[in-house]
């Protein structure tokens, strides 16, 4: 009786937290801290729920960019989302695409309107350091004038003081920015691709990328990854 209970104790027991890393130089709308703790944005959201479906809780691991790739190796942190394999190199696994991603060409409108890429050669354009931009490299090879900032909002600063004209971002960053941030007039921006971000999953972590892409799935056949992104999308109007 007495091992009965242990064994029925044992297995009502709570799994362990999904360790989800967060690049804590992120902003919104993807991610915001308080007191070094993530508090919203699409990174806690998407975290929250993949935990929920997984039978676990999330709990956010807050790194430098730098440290990320590392913690995924040794099993620090289970997995982070919202990313692309060319921007994490090493040893981690990916789940499917799921979250949509446009990236834009943004300018100011004190310079004529760009109608495409080859229209910005040979000038300087907000990029954030250590981001790769494969397009820009193919259309306008040594005439890509990059100008590194440490984020998007802060090379969309740039434009609004007029420190430069053009900026690369993502389209979710771009509308919040212009609802929440300094005043800034552009032009429609260029969309250079659209594409689905994934989650890197740990080979040394608690769960497999396997069961990752389960709950992806789910949560796309139940709207919860469209609903995350209309919250913020309301939220701004």
């Amino acid at each position: 009786m007495i091992a009965f209970s242990v064994m029925v104790a044992s297995a009502a027991a709570p799994l362990p937290p999904l360790v989800v890393a967060v690049d804590n130089g992120t902003e919104m709308p993807m991610a915001s801290f308080r007191d070094n703790q993530l508090t919203e944005g699409f990174h806690k959201d998407i975290g929250d729920a993949l935990a929920a479906r997984l039978g676990r809780e999330a709990r956010f691991l807050l790194l430098p960019r730098k440290r990320i790739a590392m913690a995924l190796e040794s099993g620090q942190a289970d997995l982070i989302c919202l990313y692309l394999p060319p921007w994490l190199p090493g040893a981690s696994r990916w789940s499917r695409g799921f979250f949509p991603v446009a990236e834009v060409l943004v300018t100011d409108t004190t310079v004529p309107q760009p109608r495409s890429l080859r229209d910005v050669a040979g000038q300087p354009i907000a990029t954030v350091l250590g981001y790769y931009y494969p397009e820009f490299d193919h259309a306008l090879g040594k005439q890509f004038i990059r100008d590194d900032g440490h984020s998007s909002s802060a090379n969309l600063r740039k434009l609004a003081a007029g420190r430069l004209h053009h900026a690369i971002t993502q389209q979710n960053t771009l509308n919040y920015y212009l609802k929440v941030g300094e005043k800034l007039s552009v032009y429609p921006p260029l969309v250079v691709k659209k594409y689905k971000s994934q989650c890197a999953v740990s080979p040394k972590g608690q769960v497999g990328v396997e069961d990752v892409n389960k709950a992806i799935d789910a949560m796309v056949r139940d709207g919860s990854v469209s609903k995350i992104i209309s919250n913020y999308q309301n939220r701004l109007k």
